[in-house]
């Protein structure tokens, strides 16, 4: 049998504390080595009164249920793997108050392969501004139906080549420290992000998201700036194997950057430098843009987007592009309330490409936080949303 670690002896010593202030039956550190994982409750009126205090004493793979509600000044670090922390009744909403772990975050997160769902986070700040809803240090996370906003960045990330970063159904909104180094959604050089079924809006300066990822799905989202001076809506700054796919991409009139999607500004420093931007509702409010700006030497493939104002596809000679068209907004359901959906008789209906079927947008938004297949009703449509 393998020796408790140090940091276990010490979490284990941590956990037999307070196990015994709170009545609780404490866990050998062997124990929870072995132990069968456990449910944790937390909420006001139970033995746990915070998320803090459930990571005191979760071990490994257990899973922490917290009450809706707001956590005022509650802040923590996560050491443990495999957990699960969801919202339960409703989101568990955690207000940073002035607080942080270790001056990062409301929640550092630590431990590897760690799924959080139905919490919601604000008010992150720390001295460097770059405090975050989450960060993320260990490997693996899976973010579903919860809400980042007010915070210096929503989730941010670091470097971690074996780490993958799901995002499903989710908000982000009014981060930024407005600094231009600080964004809604920031990952860092990990191994991939998937991101679907989300709504990004109205950061402060900063991108809406951006990627280090080596390889980015970002597929089934609404991207709005709204009126907020947002810079990229996706800024993939190093590369990467990408999809952009099924999005409504918008570009606001108080936009800092005139660019929608940016790859590779920052240098094509990951092994690959394939993007398909396919089956997009991209538009720019602003009087001039681009809808997608690329390095030199991207292998970039558009089809099937849907451009609605003005502004070049790319800036890029060279650049396959196909079934990419320019409309007004008399096809649409409701422009003005960001609903791109078509109407009939769009010119849009049954003009798209043939597409390669890796590469297929397979997924449709459904708003406020919702995905769902997109259909197949003979020729593909232009954009986004398939005319049913």
């Amino acid at each position: 049998m393998q020796s408790t670690s140090k940091p276990m002896a010490a979490r284990a010593a941590r956990a037999a504390l307070l196990c015994t202030v709170l009545g609780l039956t404490p866990l050998s550190a062997t124990a929870a080595v072995e132990r069968e994982p456990r449910t944790w409750r937390v909420g006001p009126d139970r033995s746990l009164a915070t998320p803090s205090a459930a990571a005191a004493v979760a071990g490994d793979g257990d899973t922490v249920l917290i009450d809706a509600g707001s956590y005022v000044g509650d802040v923590a670090t996560w050491t443990q793997d495999d957990l699960t922390l969801r919202g339960e009744g409703g989101r568990a909403h955690l207000r940073a108050d002035g607080q942080s772990a270790q001056d990062k975050a409301i929640w550092v997160i630590a431990g590897d392969r760690t799924t959080v769902d139905r919490i919601e986070f604000s008010g992150a700040t720390v001295p460097d501004q770059n405090g975050a809803g989450i960060r993320q240090e260990g490997a693996g996370l899976t973010v579903t139906r919860s809400w980042f906003h007010d915070n210096q960045n929503g989730i941010l990330s670091g470097a971690n080549p074996e780490s993958d970063i799901v995002i499903r159904r989710s908000r982000f909104f009014r981060s930024g420290a407005g600094d231009g180094y600080t964004h809604n959604l920031y990952i860092g050089a990990v191994r991939s992000l998937t991101v679907t079924g989300s709504f990004l809006w109205g950061a402060d300066v900063g991108h809406e998201l951006k990627s280090r990822a080596a390889t980015n799905t970002i597929v089934g989202n609404r991207i709005t700036d709204a009126d907020a001076t947002a810079s990229y809506s996706i800024d993939l700054p190093n590369g990467g194997r990408s999809l952009v796919a099924g999005n409504t991409i918008i570009q606001g009139p108080s936009s800092e950057n005139s660019t929608l999607i940016s790859y590779g500004a920052e240098g094509l420093t990951n092994a690959s430098s394939r993007l398909w931007v396919v089956n997009n509702t991209l538009v720019n409010r602003r009087s001039t843009g681009t809808y997608v700006g690329l390095a030199a030497g991207s292998r970039a493939d558009l089809r099937t987007n849907l451009l609605v104002g003005p502004g070049a596809l790319t800036d890029l000679t060279g650049v396959s592009s196909r079934a990419n068209h320019r409309v007004g907004l008399r096809g649409f359901v409701d422009p003005a309330d960001d609903d791109f959906r078509l109407r009939p008789g769009s010119p849009a209906v049954d003009r798209g490409a043939r597409l390669p079927r890796r590469w297929r947008a397979r997924w449709e938004y459904v708003h406020p936080t919702r995905q769902v297949p997109r259909p197949q009703i003979g020729r593909i449509d232009l954009g986004a949303f398939e005319r049913q």
